[in-house]
């Protein structure tokens, strides 16, 4: 098996992703700046731990010496304007100069959705649709994009990734559950998720696979079929112990009730509207098995990830 480096291993995807590439038998090396990450489950490869900063391109020097496979999962989600240009736009770029120094023959990048920027998005697949990212995170992050695919690196690119270690996705909907007036059953959008550790399974079979069965450089990453919002929420209360909330409301009147609260507006903005990405190319590409065949059976892992957290 190739040696697969794993940068921010100890974030949310990347100890996923770690976990993925040790069942696969991978010689590992994770690398993390803040903290060691966690050694994973049992697997024949060896594991290696690499202390090294994006925002510091000097720490990167010599990291990916005997590295085969770059799966990079770490990015600077929020902070200010400068520091994500310091870790998602120029760190990246260093960390792929380094891997291309080092001989490394695979570089598979972690992306967003979001740099799309906001909108609505039915069943669009990577070239339908061009990048318009809105946020600092959003567009450093296209930034980075930019550094692999200029160096033959792959793409994948997410929307609502849910499952142990999330505090972002179900944390920021909760919060919009409650904050509503009324119930959203009739809510009807159409959502690209994926539990975690399915996009760790598409992230590592994009880092090992032949190259000649990879159909294109940039992938969104969720289950072929999308969830239904009303589903979503209804799971989300449910992990809440939120019971009905009362007479139904449209999106349109939520979105005035809640006009003057930023957080849970832009919680929202990602179950209003349509926000599919077409994501059956990668399933196809890589053969690997959907982790669920409908909606209910990733909402069901939802539900059992966060019941563990709130007993923990």
């Amino acid at each position: 098996m190739p040696t697969v480096m794993i940068a921010g291993a100890a974030g949310f995807a990347g100890r996923h992703v770690a976990a993925e590439a040790a069942r696969q038998g991978a010689d590992l090396a994770l690398m993390s700046h803040r903290r060691t990450p966690d050694r994973p489950g049992p697997g024949p490869g060896p594991v290696r731990f690499v202390r090294a900063d994006l925002a510091h391109p000097h720490s990167l020097r010599g990291v990916c010496e005997g590295v085969d496979v770059l799966l990079h999962c770490a990015s600077r989600i929020g902070g200010t304007p400068e520091e994500n240009v310091t870790v998602n736009a120029r760190g990246t770029a260093a960390l792929v100069a380094e891997a291309q120094r080092a001989g490394v023959s695979r570089i598979v990048y972690l992306s967003t959705a979001s740099v799309y920027g906001r909108g609505t998005f039915s069943g669009v697949l990577p070239g339908d649709i061009e990048r318009r990212p809105q946020s600092p995170t959003s567009r450093t992050r296209a930034l980075a994009e930019d550094a692999v695919l200029a160096a033959g690196g792959f793409v994948l690119r997410p929307y609502l990734v849910c499952g142990r270690g999330d505090d972002w996705v179900v944390p920021g909907l909760t919060r919009l559950v409650r904050a509503l007036p009324g119930g959203t059953s009739d809510w009807n959008a159409r959502l690209s998720v994926i539990p975690v550790t399915g996009l760790a399974a598409l992230l590592v079979g994009a880092g090992l696979a032949p190259r000649e069965r990879l159909s294109a450089s940039v992938y969104h990453a969720a289950l072929p079929d999308p969830v239904p919002a009303s589903q979503l929420l209804r799971a989300v209360a449910d992990v809440a112990g939120l019971g009905p909330a009362g007479p139904e409301i449209t999106p349109a009147r939520a979105r005035a009730w809640l006009r003057e609260d930023r957080a849970t507006s832009d919680a929202l903005a990602m179950v209003a509207t349509d926000h599919w990405f077409d994501s059956a190319q990668i399933w196809m590409d890589l053969g690997c098995a959907v982790p669920g065949t409908a909606a209910e059976a990733c909402l069901s892992r939802l539900r059992a990830w966060h019941a563990e957290r709130a007993e923990a």
